[in-house]
């Protein structure tokens, strides 16, 4: 064990958490001087993951370096369910092929934060694949009908008369059951995961075991810095992107969101973010620190040498107005009458969306062959090559076409 003092650890652990329950009970915990058993549960239904993932076993890895164990749960069989959390639709079913090969991704890409060597890796079908229907029946008794419908999700969709598949009922009691397999003390998910994590808790207490503390974690803001890390809102930093375009990412967060990367994605200790923060309040350029940060997610990822040229090519090129040699022509079909700036800028994924372009111009975050773009209502008309530029990192040059 770690003969970091009480204090310590908790002032570690707690660290961009956003609910502890119950915080007296991991004092208690804590105080035994045994190793705790901690588990995070991931499904998996994408085949990548981005830095949003990565908080989770940030917490993970700082219970590692405290000298807890640590449980990376692969939910091969609750992805068959599908998690209800935040979704106002029965999420479609994954087929065996998909989940195998997205679990293996995901073994490969999560140690690049945890530690391999005491990082277990589980999959929940090893006890739900051995549980019968009698056995699943009993785990269903558990719990009443009301208590399912508390839940956030399922209450909206319930009084909005949007369908409730049964099978999504069950997905709060089976991966309330991962606990009890795994014996925890400590489980880790996000605001969204509270009422299934707390399920746990009650499984545990109705199996006579301790209960797990509950440690939930804010769902980290995108590139947008307003709503939360996520592909679909191309607002991502995935942890396969390449070192240049990762860094140039981590430069692109809003000043005020920093601190929030720091929180929940550095592995830096308390003691040195307090040192960039007195700094910055007195007077040093939060670009500086965020290149310290842009750096260290490089290299993670990386390894050092890619996270230093990374550095100085962002340098290069947006320090010095510096336009890539090898930037890709990308023809944009406008059509005979023209389109308007936001749809060339959304064609061209330099904004996630129409909407985001209108603000970015408004922002005066958008420039033309670098002139500020003052109308994102301008019609762009076609037989022309231009250089879009959004915000610091997005770049790119577009060939106008009918």
């Amino acid at each position: 064990m770690n003969q970091a003092s009480l204090d310590e650890q908790l002032a570690l652990l707690e660290r961009g958490v956003d609910e502890l329950l119950l915080r007296d009970e991991l004092i208690e915990r804590l105080k035994l001087g045994r190793p705790l058993k901690i588990k995070a549960g991931f499904d998996p239904t994408a085949p990548d993951l981005h830095l949003g993932h990565t908080v989770l076993l940030n917490k993970m890895r700082q219970f590692q370096e405290l000298g807890h164990e640590v449980t990376f749960l692969i939910g091969d069989f609750t992805g068959r369910i599908g998690d209800p959390s935040g979704r106002n639709v029965t999420r479609p079913p994954l087929d065996d092929e998909a989940i195998a090969k997205n679990a293996q991704t995901y073994k490969d890409q999560v140690f690049k934060v945890l530690d391999p060597d005491t990082t277990k890796i589980r999959f929940n079908s090893e006890w739900f694949g051995e549980m019968d229907a009698v056995g699943m029946i009993r785990l269903a008794s558990k719990q009443t009908l009301a208590r399912i419908l508390e839940r956030d999700d399922f209450d909206k969709r319930y009084k909005g008369n949007q369908p409730i598949a049964l099978h999504e009922l069950l997905y709060p009691l089976v991966q309330g059951y991962d606990s009890v397999a795994l014996g925890c003390d400590v489980e880790l998910g996000g605001t969204d995961q509270k009422f299934n994590l707390l399920m746990g808790r009650e499984l545990q207490k109705g199996q006579g075991q301790p209960q797990q503390i509950v440690m939930t974690l804010p769902l980290l803001e995108g590139l947008d810095g307003v709503q939360k890390m996520s592909k679909s809102l191309n607002n991502y930093i995935g942890v396969h992107d390449e070192p240049a375009d990762m860094f140039g990412k981590v430069m692109s967060i809003p000043d005020d969101i920093m601190w929030r990367y720091f929180d929940l994605v550095s592995l830096k200790s308390n003691q040195e973010i307090d040192i960039y923060k007195s700094a910055v309040t007195q007077g040093k350029n939060p670009r500086d620190v965020k290149f310290e940060l842009g750096l260290e997610i490089v290299e993670r990822f990386h390894g050092v040498a890619a996270a230093k040229a990374a550095h100085e090519a962002f340098i290069q090129r947006f320090q010095k107005n510096q336009i890539p040699d090898d930037l890709e022509t990308v023809p944009v079909s406008v059509g005979s009458e023209g389109m308007a700036l936001a749809n060339v800028l959304a064609e061209l994924s330099l904004t996630a969306s129409t909407s985001e372009a209108h603000r970015m111009v408004k922002q005066g975050a958008v420039r033309i062959d670098g002139e500020k773009a003052e109308d994102s209502r301008v019609v762009m008309k076609s037989g022309q090559i231009l250089i879009l530029q959004v915000g610091k990192r997005r770049i790119a040059r577009a060939e106008l076409t009918d």
